[in-house]
């Protein structure tokens, strides 16, 4: 599972398109949908901390965790600049480490695409099942077979900005089911009319909703149900994105 590093540093700016505060709401709708109106909530593969900050500016006690140290330390200075009281934690999702439990865990952003095995994705899905209260809430997004076979493809991506710009060549390996994502990026240096040039490479699993479903119900969670992104539909063979609701199961209140 590769982390962000070069990237890190204009995520943000590649990704204004994204109608975050939208996404928000949409999350904040589901987790009070499930009773989750307050309290401590994990960020599961929070990057740059938007997700973080909007869950947090609606009255969650918000923990974040990633496996980019460059990603977190921009996530630290939105924290500086917000004052808010979210506790990031550098580690990676396949063995992340909690202190206690929490309400529920939000994974959105395709963040469970980056585990590339099913192994590994059962046991993201079973240490959620371990840090959630009784009865708490899941709540993760994933990219879909179509998506990255379809829709995506094997296409080559460029953008440009006053001071950065990247090359975003894609291929699909269809009997794997792994996307691959090689970037090359063009930063202009500090104080500097030079840009400097990185590449990064980084990989996706395709998975379908039978295996995301099979992967939860091994690992201990409860499946509740899934949604086409940003609706309440079900999801179809041309579903892009699908939203998935889980729950915690075993614990008992005492």
């Amino acid at each position: 599972m590769e982390a962000y590093t070069s990237f890190a540093s204009v995520y943000d700016t590649f990704m204004d398109n994204i109608p975050y505060e939208e996404w928000g709401a949409y999350l904040r709708d589901l987790l009070k949908e499930y009773g989750v109106y307050d309290g401590l909530v994990l960020d599961l593969g929070c990057g740059t901390g938007t997700m973080t900050e909007i869950l947090a500016a609606d009255g969650y006690d918000m923990i974040g965790i990633d496996n980019s140290e460059e990603m977190l330390e921009i996530a630290a200075e939105k924290k500086e600049g917000s004052g808010s009281d979210i506790l990031y934690l550098l580690q990676d999702m396949r063995e992340f480490e909690l202190y206690g439990t929490v309400k529920a865990v939000v994974s959105i952003c395709d963040s469970v695409n980056y585990i590339t095995e099913e192994e590994d994705l059962e046991e993201v899905f079973r240490l959620v099942n371990n840090y959630l209260d009784p009865g708490g809430i899941f709540i993760f997004d994933f990219n879909t077979v179509y998506k990255y076979k379809e829709v995506i493809g094997s296409q080559t991506i460029a953008e440009s900005r006053e001071d950065c710009s990247f090359i975003w060549d894609n291929y699909y390996y269809e009997d794997e089911e792994i996307n691959e994502y090689e970037l090359s990026l063009f930063i202009k240096e500090k104080d500097s009319e030079l840009y400097k040039k990185y590449v990064e490479t980084h990989f996706q699993k395709a998975y379908n909703l039978e295996t995301i479903r099979r992967l939860i119900e091994q690992s201990g969670l409860e499946f509740i149900i899934a949604y086409n992104a940003f609706s309440r539909e079900k999801p179809s063979d041309e579903s892009e994105r699908i939203y998935v609701i889980a729950r915690e199961r075993g614990k008992v209140n005492e």
